[in-house]
């Protein structure tokens, strides 16, 4: 079934027919190897997602390095896809189900890139395909930019940091942070 294609599923049968791991982000809490930040900001329907990695809760980075150079179109891509799965887990962590997803607002999405290496929407498309799958075309369809970067932390080829407009106000839901 197309990502475009109406489905009546939740996102959270969507992640379970799609075999998805979504991380949990409770134990250890999110954050440690990068400092004192935290999780998620939520502000009335909006909630804003620290910047999230291609890397599992073990540190192991999915294809590590330079967009166009040692990883290819197709391996940033994949990088986007694992990244954007984690960001199912932040979402999880600040709202218990992603079912309380109104619609993925924003995505900004970083890949560390040759300096002639033109095609950087490919690793955030990588990205933001899952959210299609995962939220379905309207929900899911969000507005993104993709920039190419020298230099992201520990060496990883991608970044996201997303905003999403939540089903309930900020108040209504218990502080999981």
């Amino acid at each position: 079934m197309s990502a475009l294609t109406y489905d009546a599923r939740t996102a959270e049968e969507r992640v379970a027919a799609l075999g998805l791991e979504i991380p949990d982000y409770v134990n250890p809490p999110y954050g440690g190897r990068y400092g004192a930040m935290k999780a998620f900001h939520h502000t009335g329907k909006l909630l804003m997602l620290s910047g999230m990695t291609p890397e599992g809760r073990d540190g192991v980075m999915l294809n590590p390095g330079r967009i166009g150079d040692d990883v290819s179109s197709d391996e940033g891509y994949a990088a986007g896809r694992k990244t954007a799965i984690s960001v199912l887990g932040l979402i999880r962590l600040a709202l218990g189900s992603l079912d309380e997803v109104e619609s993925m607002a924003r995505t900004v999405c970083y890949g560390v890139t040759t300096p002639d290496y033109l095609d950087v929407n490919i690793a955030g498309n990588g990205a933001n395909d899952l959210f299609l799958e995962v939220f379905g075309p309207v929900a899911g369809r969000v507005a993104s930019a993709s920039i190419g970067v020298m230099s992201l932390s520990r060496g990883n080829s991608f970044e996201i940091v997303a905003t999403v407009e939540t089903k309930r106000d900020a108040s209504e839901y218990v502080n999981r942070a």
